[in-house]
């Protein structure tokens, strides 16, 4: 056995996810919004101009694919970490490498660092000076959210790519292109797969590519070939593959089942809310679709009627970002009942709309001047200005005008007899407000 023999055992080996991961630009699946023809990005990577920066996304969206065909395209170095295991001498080591590829050979380095959300502060510090210093470019792959799980002393000197879960569209295409390709897929296999089998997988894979490669490729590997040598993947067989039973639904349906969703939660039908948001779900939609909706629902239908219900519904979005799928669909269940069984009142959103209307068409500038900042300006402005009444010499509440003389007696928030909202009355009644 020769070296070629083992190098083509190790090819072998990999996954299909990994032999089909793309090697360029114009193989690169999904992300138009980052890598299309004349994007910021493309350009940079193109001419070898690409600063640090982080690619936030969920998993199987392409990630470390891009990092790895920015690695390919580079003329620098390339150093690969992973923050799960590397430590501070990693860290330190990759930036002496990188200085001595700058001093030596006029090399840039690329530092790929997977996971970075799992940096700590220490390793963070350790990287920081060379971020600043152009020594290293760094590129950082995460599925949380940057803003809230990294040191923002990072952060502030990477540019933030949001990557998008694939569509179902993407990840159909994908299969077939490694049901067909000879080179890295599965072409030399005798294999037809049901459209139907394709569209579950790619359906219920939640826009990830990788969980739909590794659903194809067990499918193709576990189903008997027939009398003709002929390997036959059926929906029974991607179910299987998948581990979950074909709910699928189109497009149109998808929008039924949400707008049914969001219906359900206005109409305090605590039953057909949590079975509608089930039915998204099982079905493959993405659970962070669900958590939106239910946050904007907890504000614009329940409101000041119970304003725990936003706090609660919040929580629940917060708990299914850092818990994830499927063990968050209990505090999100929880949320929705929550919101169903809650008083409702849709004053704030009525009170926000007859806001915005003024914003934009009265648009008066001419704030009363008590209001305004008393740091600059005359002696005579100054002194109109330290005429503002401070709420809390007197009591808590006094009364004085807030809003420009245009638009003083505009009244926006109306609170109902729902809820909380019989306290806010009560509030108000005891201020002695005229409204």
């Amino acid at each position: 056995m020769d070296l070629f023999d083992f190098n083509n055992n190790e090819e072998k080996a990999k996954p299909l996810a990994e032999r089909m991961r793309a090697n360029s630009l114009d193989e690169f699946i999904g992300q138009k919004h980052i890598v299309a023809e004349g994007s910021l990005l493309r350009r940079a990577i193109a001419i070898d101009r690409l600063g640090s920066c982080i690619f936030w996304g969920p998993p199987g969206c392409g990630k470390t694919t891009l990092a790895n065909i920015i690695a390919l395209r580079t003329n620098g170095e390339f150093i690969k970490l992973n923050a799960v295991n590397a430590g501070v001498a990693d860290v330190k080591k990759a930036v002496e490498t990188a200085r001595d590829n700058l001093k030596l050979y006029n090399k840039r380095t690329y530092l790929l660092l997977d996971e970075c959300h799992r940096f700590n502060k220490t390793q963070s510090d350790s990287l920081l000076p060379a971020i600043e210093q152009g020594t290293i470019i760094f590129i950082g792959s995460t599925t949380e959210n940057p803003y809230a799980s990294m040191t923002p002393a990072i952060v502030s000197r990477c540019r933030v790519f949001e990557f998008k879960r694939l569509t179902k569209e993407d990840i159909i295409g994908a299969l077939h292109t490694a049901l067909k390709s000879r080179h890295k897929g599965l072409g030399k296999q005798n294999i037809l797969a049901d459209e139907e089998a394709i569209e579950h997988i790619a359906e219920t894979a939640g826009g990830d590519l990788r969980s739909a490669y590794n659903a194809l490729e067990l499918a193709a590997l576990t189903s008997a070939p027939n009398g003709d040598g002929q390997v036959h993947i059926t929906l029974a067989d991607a179910e299987q593959s998948i581990q979950k039973k074909a709910l699928s639904y189109n497009q149109d349906s998808f929008y039924d089942f949400l707008s049914a969703f969001c219906k359900s939660l206005r109409g305090s039908d605590a039953n057909a809310a949590l079975y509608y948001a089930m039915r998204l779900l099982e079905g493959g939609g993405d659970p962070m679709i669900v958590a939106r909706r239910l946050v904007v629902h907890s504000a614009e239908d329940v409101g000041m009627a119970d304003p725990r219900a936003l706090q609660i519904a919040t929580s629940a979005m917060y708990a299914l970002e850092r818990i994830g799928y499927p063990e968050a669909r209990i505090p999100l269940a929880e949320a929705i009942i929550y919101v169903c069984e809650a008083e409702k009142s849709n004053s704030v959103v009525n009170a926000m709309y007859a806001a915005v209307a003024d914003a934009r068409e009265v648009r008066d500038d001419d704030i009363p001047a008590y209001l305004k900042d008393n740091s600059f300006g005359s002696k005579e402005d100054k002194a109109q200005k330290y005429a503002y009444k401070y709420p809390h010499d007197y009591g808590g509440y006094v009364e004085q005008q807030y809003l420009p003389d245009s638009l003083k007696d505009k009244i926006y928030y109306t609170p109902s007899n729902n809820g909380y909202e019989n306290e806010v009355k009560n509030i108000r009644k005891k201020k002695g407000k005229k409204y």
